[in-house]
C-alpha cells in the first residue's frame, strides 16, 4: 500500500467515524500505530478535540424567542442610548460554602528542600453549602437572596425574586 493510499484510507475511516481510535485504524489498515498518528497529524493535519460543553441545546422556538428578546433590547438601546445602562439589571447565582475552600494553588508554601510537604485535609464540599441569587445594576447590588435548605429553584422561586426586585 502506498503512502497516498494509506492517507486516503485513513481519511475515509475518519470521515466514516470521527471517534475512531488510532489503534483500530492501525488494525484496519495493517500499519503501525505510529504511522497512523503521523499520517493523521502531519499529512491530514488533523487533531482529536474534545467536544465543547454548551449550557443547553435550544429548539427552534427558544432560538426565535431569544432573537425577539434581543431585538427588543436593541430597540430600547436605540430609543435612549444614554439611559440604557441605568435600566439594565443582571442576575447570577453562585454556590456559597460554610467554609472557605482553599485551592491547591492557594495552599502552596515555600519550604526547604528537605522539609516534608504540608498536609491539607479534605473537607467535604457538599456538606454545608447554599445558593445565593444576586441582582445588580450599574450602581451596585440590588438584591441578594439565599435559597433555603430544601427549597428548589423553580418558576415560583424566580417569580418571587422578581417581585422583590420590583419593590426595590
Amino acid at each position: 500500500m502506498t503512502i497516498h493510499e494509506i492517507i486516503d484510507h485513513n481519511n475515509e475511516l475518519i470521515l466514516e467515524n470521527r471517534r475512531i481510535s488510532a489503534k483500530l485504524k492501525a488494525e484496519q489498515l495493517g500499519i503501525s500505530h505510529e504511522r497512523v498518528g503521523s499520517t493523521i497529524h502531519e499529512d491530514l493535519n488533523m487533531r482529536k478535540l474534545s467536544a465543547k460543553w454548551v449550557p443547553k441545546c435550544l429548539n427552534a422556538d427558544q432560538k426565535r424567542q431569544r432573537c425577539q428578546t434581543t431585538e427588543q433590547i436593541l430597540e430600547f438601546f436605540r430609543c435612549d442610548p444614554n439611559d440604557f445602562l441605568s435600566r439594565l439589571v443582571t442576575m447570577d447565582g453562585t454556590w456559597l460554602y460554610h467554609y472557605d475552600p482553599e485551592t491547591k494553588q492557594q495552599s502552596m508554601e515555600w519550604r526547604h528542600s528537605g522539609s516534608p510537604r504540608p498536609k491539607k485535609f479534605r473537607v467535604q464540599k457538599s456538606a454545608r453549602k447554599f445558593i445565593a441569587s444576586i441582582f445588580w445594576d450599574q450602581d451596585g447590588i440590588l438584591l441578594i437572596d439565599c435559597l433555603l435548605n430544601g427549597q428548589t429553584i423553580n418558576t415560583e422561586y424566580y417569580s418571587s425574586l422578581l417581585a422583590q426586585l420590583k419593590d426595590i
